[in-house]
């Protein structure tokens, strides 16, 4: 029997799934090449599981987000996911079988914004409530609360059993870190490669849906990734970095051209499903820039 291909175990605004084909030709590295993958941004992971499953050779790969709640599931599915699928299917089992599923939505909600839960607990609480929520959003208030709404899914697969097993058998071999992006520079070794996916800069006052942590990723951030890049460009790493182009709304802003203009920069096209309303959710272009 085959074994399973790991795929991204959560919904995750803007995942890069639609983007994997750009990355690909991108990606500075072929196929039987020994190499260090380093995302410091890791989200749910779309090019990290296209990585572990196209690079046999791969010798070290660091993974890192700034999100506790993220980073932890990564975790527990690493280390404990015997523990945690039981508890996955108990609470689909219990959802589906209900007509007003408010109710439970909001309660589990609650009791995962306590976080006083054990960890096994708290990321089965974290998976439920991105299969279950609208559209798969993460966002937190200055709390550090959880709010999205429940979505209007009647029998989501909330415990993807399968695919939870390969994720585990995939990260034997990444180290996890949560904190900010700059410490991964520790990891550089020869034939390194980092894939940077920040949150994106916000094509308008309107359009950024918040925060994805606590910690605002402003303009200041930017400059300050932008920064990073140089250095590691300094060190010989090869990088591929995703982010908004503000210029598809705004012609006359130059905010990434300025700031990456000694690399090189490309524009790919990407639709994005966060609006509630499906006849608003457009066609545009990202910038995909590389060293």
């Amino acid at each position: 029997m085959s074994q399973k291909i790991a795929k991204p175990f959560l919904k995750w605004a803007g995942g890069k799934t639609q983007l994997l084909h750009d990355i690909e030709n991108k990606f500075p590295y072929q196929k039987d090449d020994t190499l260090t993958y380093i995302e410091p941004f890791v989200g749910a992971g779309s090019v990290l599981f296209w990585v572990l499953n196209h690079f046999p050779n791969i010798k070290t790969v660091v993974i890192n987000d700034i999100n506790e709640d993220l980073i932890q599931t990564y975790q527990i599915i690493k280390n404990n996911v015997q523990a945690l699928i039981p508890l996955l299917k108990e609470w689909e089992n219990e959802y589906h079988q209900l007509v007003q599923k408010k109710e439970y939505y909001y309660a589990k909600r609650t009791l995962f914004n306590t976080r006083h839960s054990d960890a096994v607990t708290q990321t089965a609480l974290f998976i439920f409530l991105n299969k279950t929520c609208f559209n798969g959003l993460y966002r937190v208030n200055k709390k550090n609360h959880y709010n999205v709404p429940i979505g209007s899914y009647k029998t989501p697969l909330i415990c993807d059993e399968e695919n939870l097993y390969a994720v585990n058998q995939a990260l034997k071999k990444v180290e996890i870190l949560n904190g900010d992006f700059e410490h991964t520079i520790d990891f550089i070794t020869k034939n390194t490669v980092f894939y940077l996916d920040p949150p994106y800069k916000p094509l308008s006052q309107s359009s950024s849906f918040k925060a994805y942590s606590q910690y605002d990723f402003n303009d200041q951030a930017q400059i300050r990734l932008k920064e990073f890049c140089d250095t590691l460009d300094a060190k010989n790493c090869k990088w591929i970095l995703s982010n908004s182009d503000v210029k598809s709304v705004n012609p006359n802003n130059h905010f990434f051209d300025d700031l990456y203009e000694k690399y090189h920069i490309n524009r790919v096209s990407a639709k994005r499903n966060i609006n509630a309303n499906p006849t608003k959710r457009v066609k545009l272009t990202e910038s995909l820039i590389a060293n």
